[in-house]
């Protein structure tokens, strides 16, 4: 038997769609420069796709056939030598409408694999996202904002060639850089596109993470119910409808909590979350009526208090919300948890202000969503220019 390579690329549901299929078809595309052979393809469970919802391509590459008939009579491969998160936020776990809990997105990494990630942010920041490992991994950062684009829309800023000169750096067994530029001649035609790549090759390093580095906390999971322990018949629980609940702060029970689903976790959607100004909120109810995942919980003191962990990131409060600034999406990287943040205002409104006030220093330009048409072309110049200059 010969060599087996495996590598995954995640990305988010529909808006990344078009980009994680170019970078696993152009990866096997360089391979068979190198005379190998192979196949990419993505996860079967991952359609339909929802805007956000993490999904997974493949490519599998081999130096022979027999080798890589080996590797597609699997489902999908059960380790990698790399793992590609296209989106940073990604790092924090990754749920899909096909998968059971949410998964570390270093969970395929072989001992000693690589996970590159697309990303402005500093490897401490990324490593504290990421789930730990009981054995050392190694993380490459390609500099860039993630490659959002959306539907039918697709932003060609290079991140697919630029990630594919990294591979050729940290994986030279699989393709060597001449070999990424002859696939991208032969599919783009495009000498600027072939420039991208080395330059992500020669600024491309990675570094070791350690077991003890990352984050502790055990990911959320739950198991399937045995043959013996389902119920006769057909019938299936709902969801029960909700109830109130207990101020912190004054201990008044009131408003309304409505109960979620138990085990389908939406926030490893979001790559942003709403932070919202509990002092300027006015009680119109929009952002609680408009929300399409109903995850505002109706508080006791009358206010609408964003659930975390049914959060999936759309946006929709923030534009329907009449106040200015009362609502603000924030990048999902600035936040380490899914605490509320009404009874952390309850609890200290002077810090919560303070708080508050960080977060949204940090408020990005929107990088995903229709906001106007031509969005999608201004950004591409800032993101050649990294390209090109790093």
């Amino acid at each position: 038997m010969g060599r087996l390579f495996a590598i995954e690329i995640i990305y988010r549901g529909i808006f990344q769609k078009t980009l994680g299929k170019h970078i696993s078809r152009s990866i096997v595309l360089a391979a068979h420069k190198e005379d190998k052979l192979g196949i990419s393809f993505g996860r079967y469970g991952d359609s339909p796709e929802r805007n956000g919802i993490p999904a997974k391509n493949f490519a599998i590459v081999a130096t022979d056939e027999q080798t890589l008939e080996e590797g597609m009579a699997k489902y999908e491969p059960k380790e990698v030598d790399i793992t590609i998160a296209v989106d940073d936020t990604l790092c924090k776990g990754v749920e899909s409408w096909a998968w059971y809990g949410l998964q570390p997105v270093n969970r395929l990494l072989k001992p000693g694999g690589t996970l590159i990630v697309t990303s402005r942010e500093q490897p401490e920041a990324l490593i504290e996202m990421a789930h730990r490992k009981e054995y050392p991994y190694k993380l490459a950062i390609v500099k860039g904002t993630p490659s959002f684009s959306g539907l039918w829309v697709y932003k060609d800023d290079h991140t697919d060639v630029r990630i594919l000169g990294a591979i050729a750096r940290i994986l030279p067994e699989l393709f060597s850089l001449e070999s990424v530029q002859k696939a991208i001649m032969d599919e783009w035609h495009d000498e600027l596109k072939a420039t991208s790549a080395g330059k992500s090759y020669e600024r491309t390093t990675s570094l070791t993470v350690q077991p003890n580095q990352g984050n502790p906390e055990e990911p959320y999971r739950f198991d399937f119910p045995k043959w013996h322990e389902m119920g006769e018949g057909i019938a299936i629980p709902s969801i029960p409808a909700g109830h109130s609940f207990e101020d912190p702060t004054t201990h008044a029970v009131g408003g309304f909590r409505p109960d979620r689903n138990p085990t389908f976790k939406k926030f490893s959607t979001r790559t942003m979350r709403p932070v919202v100004n509990f002092d300027t909120c006015i009680k119109c109810t929009l952002c609680w009526l408009q929300c399409p995942d109903s995850c505002f919980d109706v508080t006791p003191d009358g206010l609408y208090d964003a659930n975390m962990q049914a959060c999936c990131g759309c946006g929709v409060c923030e534009a329907v919300c009449p106040v200015k600034d009362c609502v603000t999406m924030v990048n999902e990287t600035e936040f380490r948890d899914n605490a509320s943040q009404w009874e952390m205002w309850k609890k200290d409104k002077e810090g919560y202000k303070t708080w508050l006030e960080e977060k949204i220093k940090s408020h990005p330009e929107r990088s995903h969503g229709f906001r106007y048409r031509g969005q999608y072309e201004e950004q591409v110049p800032e993101m050649l220019e990294i390209a090109r200059e790093g």
